[in-house]
This record gives structure tokens, sequence and C-alpha cells, in this order.
């Protein structure tokens, strides 16, 4: 039979199995053809070929991987391999706050480029509305959504936005990524009240958070009946993913990038040097052009300019 992965760890895996059964399974042979290279093997909402213990009903072994519709990946450095969070989304919600920790554009930009990469619908969500975001935070997000991404703007201490997010997320698989401290945990336990997360302060010497969820797990929540026009049992599933305070992109080259800055996109190849054009100070550079004319944003392509160093140096920033 077939089961969707809810999470795993030490290559033993809890899987959600088509017969209702979720059964800790470890992968038969130890590896998983498809999988090899990667950090770990699978990832909350793969869907794997289970094969089930005769002699115990909660336990059972891994055959193979069913091809993934797709997967959000990063770069662990310290792993030194591509380290895969979650597989087969609808939507990829990226959680940032206008501070508390603080505003951090280049992480979502970072996060935005590698989910076009792997061909996720992205939704930014900026939880913490209610700290009232300065000029520059409001800026940033409104440029996002000129650029045609869906922000929300939401407080999980208030509930200021939470319908929206309730709506987009019912009868969808969604994994939510952000740094430590930006209240993923505090969001699922407000969009559905049986659910219980632990939550983390920050810690003072930083204005970041403490990790509070080690791995990422794929959660099904009966979403809160006042989120939902008091609708019952309506349904979502989410990807708890662990806090990430450095975003590393992975299999994306700095040449390429801009293929996955959806504004610059269109304008590639359309310069006076076609595709040789670096975008710098080429005469005819169709991108600066834009840049120029206030097409693109200057803070979204010093924002490409900084992250395409990043990626020729090696060296990444929190």
């Amino acid at each position: 039979m077939q089961g969707t992965v809810l999470n795993g760890s030490n290559n033993v895996f809890a899987v959600e199995c088509d017969d209702g059964v979720i059964r800790h399974c470890s992968i038969k042979g130890k590896k998983l053809k498809d999988s090899q290279g990667y950090y770990n093997p699978l990832a909350p909402g793969d869907r794997a070929e289970i094969q089930p213990d005769e002699l115990d009903e909660e336990s059972g072994q891994i055959l193979s991987l069913v091809p993934r519709k797709n997967e959000f990946v990063r770069w662990n450095v310290k792993g030194r391999a591509p380290q895969l969070l979650a597989a087969n989304l609808d939507y990829l919600l990226i959680v940032t706050t206008p501070d508390e920790p603080p505003f951090r554009p280049r992480f979502i930009d970072r996060a935005l480029a590698q989910a076009e990469y792997a061909g996720i619908t992205p939704v930014i969500i900026c939880n913490k509305y209610d700290l009232k975001p300065d000029t520059d935070v409001e800026y940033r997000l409104n440029n996002w959504e000129q650029i045609g991404y869906t922000v929300l703007r939401v407080s999980a201490r208030t509930g200021e936005g939470l319908p929206a997010l309730a709506a987009l997320m019912e009868n969808a698989l969604c994994a939510l990524v952000g740094q430590s401290g930006v209240g993923k945990s505090s969001l699922i336990n407000v969009l559905d009240s049986t659910c219980v997360l632990k939550t983390g302060s920050l810690s003072e010497k930083y204005g970041r958070g403490t990790h509070t969820t080690t791995k990422g797990s794929l959660l099904h929540i009966t979403l809160n009946e006042s989120l939902v026009g008091g609708r019952k049992n309506a349904a979502a599933s989410i990807i708890d993913t662990p806090g990430v305070r450095r975003f590393v992109l992975h299999d994306i080259e700095a040449c390429d990038l801009a293929l996955y800055f959806r504004e610059m996109k269109p304008l590639l190849g359309k310069c006076s040097f076609g595709m040789s054009c670096a975008h710098r100070s080429e005469p005819g550079c169709k991108i600066q052009e834009a840049v120029y004319a206030g097409v693109i944003s200057e803070e979204r392509f010093e924002s490409w300019e900084r992250i395409c160093a990043e990626i020729s140096s090696g060296s990444w920033e929190d």
C-alpha cells in the first residue's frame, strides 16, 4: 500500500498509510534510490510505497518513493548536502514579522526564489502585524504584492487576517517556513484551537527566536469554526518546519538567479548583450532600464545582487 510521511528521525518515519493506520517504518535496504545525496531521504508530505509488518500492525518498511509533485529544499551548510523540508505542496507559506525578530527581506527573497525554482506557489505571511510595521516594512510588503505575490497581514495574538489565511489553507497541503521566533507554531495554535504546539520566547541577547520545532511534521488540523464562517470540520494539512536562521539556496547558480526573480524573468534575453548580459553596467541592459524606470524596485535589485554575491562566494548572511 501507499502512505504519506508525517515526520521522521534516525531513518525511522511515521507514515500515515492509506488504510488509516500510522506505521513507524524503516527504509528497506537502508537506502532510498531516489533520495541519495540528500541530507535526509524523506520529508513530510512525501508519498511512499509501504510494506506493512505482518506481525506488528504499527510497523512496516518503506520500499520506494512515489514521484514527487514538487519538493522544497535548502542547502544544509553543516551537513554539506541539500535538505528536504517538505514535499508535494500546494502552497509554501513564508512567515515573517515586522519586528521581534527583526524583519529580514532577503530571507524572504531567497525563499521566494527557491519556491519559484521548485514550481511551488509561495505566499508571504506577515505575522505579528499588530506591532505596526514601519514604512520600510510596508513598502517591501507592497512591492511583493505589486510583483504578483499574495501577502497576508496577520496576527496570531489579535486574530487579524486569520480568516483569509484559513480560507487559503482549507483542503490544501501547506508548509510554514521562516526564521525562529516568527510565530509559526502560534499561528497553528490559533488556526486550530484543539492543537497546542510548544512556542518559544525570543532570545533577549540576539532578538532571535528559540527553536521549538526540532523536526518537520505534517499535521492535520480542523480549522477553527470562528475563522471559516461557523462551518464545522473544515480541514487543512500543514507542515511545520524547524525555524531557519540562514536560508541557503540549493541548485541555483548566480547566473540563473534572475530566472527566479518574477519581475526580472520576462526581460531576460532582451538586453543588447542577450543572455550574456550581467545586468550591472552594460549598455542596453533592460533590467537596469527597468530599475531606473521604477518597474523593478531598487531594493529587489539590490537583494538580487547580494544573493548572487552570496552564491558566488559561498558565504551567506542571516
